[in-house]
């Protein structure tokens, strides 16, 4: 929160230079990019969802659709995530923890047995091996019947922050930068309905940065990845009206509400008047909100039904085009069945009982959230600035300076909640009476025997598929990837091959290790 708040704001409060009058649907859509909003349509009510394998996840998926949500997001464990096969010795106890264990397109076939995948929209939260999970997506929905040109969803494929934020990445910048507009160009052509990257602030907010640092960071890879796809060679208005976004919402109500607008009008500028992108779909940032897990406690758990509700609503009153809620249980584990019940419903309730999709940006025309929208823009702008002095975002983020950013902030944070400045309810303040001892609550537990089950699977895979046609296809993909001519080869047609030779994650990302090498984070001080 910007440091010096007044106890009222009026229209002297207006930054005259970043205002604009505007409409929703309007450029430079500040208020929103649809003329109606919610009153044309309701946001995409999408519960992120994955454990265990892929049957296990799969029932979860059938009853969160039961239940209404409107769209599916998958959770993948951190072994598929980072390359590895649920039987890789670097696996092991890892195998559906964070997420759903993932390692071959029959894993993937499993995962959305049943669900027609072409009428229901799905966003996979994957990147450093989104080419090769995407790959297996569509090979699924072609082996199942389902027209592919139909698919709709997001793949992540936002490499960027994990160098920034989140860890989970595998090669060196520079090829990583390809695989992603190698996706990007592919899909441009093979599923045209698909969001092709989901430019993350979200992670870069739960290690810790601010507001104002989320809309910078966050618009400063979008940009590096425009100006990536442009040296490839795609036109803007090919790729940018598939681009995505997708943002953290904390707790303070007015701040995220203005951050979320003063975001749209900086991607509308630079998409219009910088990129001279003709198309306005491409001037318009649409995005998927989360709620922010690093606000839940595990002290007085049900009190993160109401964090988590105040998240929502400021999503809804930004005007998200997607919105995941919390279970209130995840300081402690996987949400249970219940806990992502009480977190959909918290959806359904704000949609349909609240009345604040009634109105397009609600809250326009408020002095203070004018104000604050115009503050964030300007906190954001000098970050660009900045940026743009250590030789823009890719130089920003190999230096390590983006992640000193965060650091510092995530340092001061955690000072004013040890001070007791930050008040954190149960937790520094109004803490139970019980010293501490919370009433057991009954939490999610994964069935022990599940990594075996998967190891089973995988090693049987090996054994049966088709030997020869296997190692061609990873023997052309590494071709690919050692091309080093002026237009390199695009590595998602050979992706998609060896996924439908039955290579696994495991193996596709070796061959490409073994061309690209690993990265190795740079260590600040």
């Amino acid at each position: 929160m910007p440091e010096e708040l007044k106890p009222v704001y009026t229209t002297a409060d207006r930054n005259a230079g970043a205002a604009d009058n505007s409409l929703p649907g309007e450029y430079p859509y500040t208020r929103g990019i649809q003329p109606t909003m919610y009153r044309g349509r309701l946001w995409t009510m999408r519960q992120y969802a994955g454990m265990g394998d892929a049957e296990e996840s799969n029932r979860r998926y059938r009853f969160l659709l039961a239940h209404g949500t409107s769209g599916l997001s998958v959770a993948f464990d951190l072994p598929t995530q980072t390359g590895y096969d649920s039987d890789s010795p670097m696996a092991l106890g890892e195998v559906g923890r964070t997420g759903v264990a993932i390692s071959s397109l029959e894993d993937m076939e499993r995962l959305f047995a049943g669900i027609a995948l072409d009428k229901v929209s799905t966003s996979m939260t994957i990147n450093a091996t989104a080419s090769t999970l995407l790959a297996m997506y569509v090979a699924a929905a072609r082996r199942a019947g389902a027209d592919t040109r139909k698919l709709s969803g997001t793949v992540q494929n936002d490499i960027l922050k994990e160098y920034i934020a989140r860890g989970t990445y595998i090669y060196p910048v520079l090829p990583a930068m390809r695989l992603t507009t190698n996706l990007i160009a592919w899909a441009g052509e093979e599923i045209p309905e698909w969001n092709t990257i989901s430019i993350s602030g979200y992670h870069m907010r739960e290690a810790g940065c601010t507001a104002a640092q989320e809309i910078a960071f966050t618009l400063a890879n979008g940009r590096a990845y425009v100006d990536a796809a442009l040296a490839a060679g795609l036109s803007i208005d090919s790729f940018a009206p598939r681009l995505s976004f997708f943002f953290n919402a904390h707790s303070n109500l007015f701040e995220e509400v203005a951050k979320f607008r003063a975001a749209r009008r900086i991607w509308a500028r630079w998409m219009r008047e910088e990129y001279k992108a003709a198309n306005p779909r491409s001037w318009t940032l649409r995005f998927h909100t989360q709620t922010a897990g690093s606000t839940l406690t595990a002290q007085q758990p049900e009190n993160n039904i109401v964090r988590t509700t105040l998240e929502a609503l400021a999503a809804v009153m930004g005007g998200t085009q997607s919105l995941h809620t919390n279970g209130f249980d995840e300081a402690l584990a996987l949400p249970t069945e219940n806990a992502a019940r009480i977190a959909l419903r918290t959806q359904q309730i704000l949609a349909h009982e609240s009345g604040v999709p009634q109105v397009a940006d609600p809250l326009g025309g408020s002095y203070y959230v004018e104000a604050l929208t115009d503050q964030l823009e300007a906190e954001a702008q000098d970050y660009f600035a900045r940026i743009d002095q250590l030789g823009g975002e890719l130089r920003a983020v190999e230096s390590g300076w983006v992640q000193q950013q965060i650091q510092q902030a995530a340092y001061v944070w955690q000072r004013k909640v040890d001070s007791g400045e930050t008040v954190i309810v149960g937790v520094n303040k109004f803490a139970s009476d019980r010293g501490g001892d919370e009433p057991e609550m009954p939490l999610q537990r994964l069935d022990e025997d599940l990594e075996r089950r998967q190891v089973e699977r995988l090693r049987a895979l090996r054994t049966r598929r088709d030997h020869a046609s296997w190692k061609q296809a990873l023997q052309q993909l590494k071709d690919a990837a050692i091309d080093s001519g002026a237009e390199k080869t695009n590595l998602m047609p050979h992706i998609v091959q060896a996924v439908e030779a039955l290579a696994t994650v495991g193996e596709i990302a070796d061959t490409l290790r073994a061309v690209f090498g690993e990265y190795r984070e740079t260590i600040t001080v």
